[in-house]
């Protein structure tokens, strides 16, 4: 994927929403108190976390790891699946946390050798995801405080929606602009 693309990508992922949390707050907030404790948005995260850890297993190429692979498969995916049956409680967050630290890893990976300074914006957003994804596993009741605090009222929501609007709308014009090949 290329940088441009990613760019585009992440902004729109992350403007569309905040555009809806601006145009009809009331369930964007309610959408965002329920989060933390959606099973079903659990189990979806917790499946792609698993399912892109186990692509980066297979593709790892380190020599001593080799012969061991089958058995990291098994344990890696073991370790979703278990996480889904026995560990319930808060499992989106913990699930939004993993699936933020992978994409912070891609974020980074496809930035890398970009030469522009306008790649910084990118670097900075993945090591914040990366900090959130460790502050969330550690203590998933965090996010739950944090959107609670997010949405507590009409005005901070909608100032934070605008800001993330703002970051998305500034993501995917470096996109299409600087990025560009």
């Amino acid at each position: 994927m290329t940088l441009s693309t990613l760019c585009l990508a992440l902004g729109v992922g992350v403007a569309v929403p905040n555009v809806y949390g601006l145009m009809n707050p009331a369930t964007f907030r309610s959408a965002l108190r329920g989060f933390a404790r959606n099973t079903g948005a659990g189990y979806v995260l917790m499946a792609i976390a698993t399912a892109w850890f186990l692509l980066h297993v297979r593709d790892e190429n380190i020599a001593d790891f080799a012969s061991f692979k089958p058995m990291m498969y098994a344990g890696f995916g073991l370790l979703g699946v278990g996480t889904c049956l026995y560990l319930k409680d808060f499992l989106a967050v913990r699930g939004l946390a993993l699936v933020l630290m992978l994409l912070a890893k891609f974020v980074l990976d496809t930035q890398r050798w970009q030469e522009s300074n306008w790649r910084w914006v990118l670097g900075v957003w993945a090591y914040i995801w990366i900090v959130a994804g460790i502050w969330f596993t550690v203590s998933p009741w965090r996010c739950r405080d944090f959107f609670d605090w997010k949405t507590a009222n009409d005005t901070r929501l909608k100032i934070g929606c605008a800001l993330h609007l703002a970051l998305g709308v500034l993501v995917a014009v470096l996109g299409v602009t600087v990025f560009k090949q």
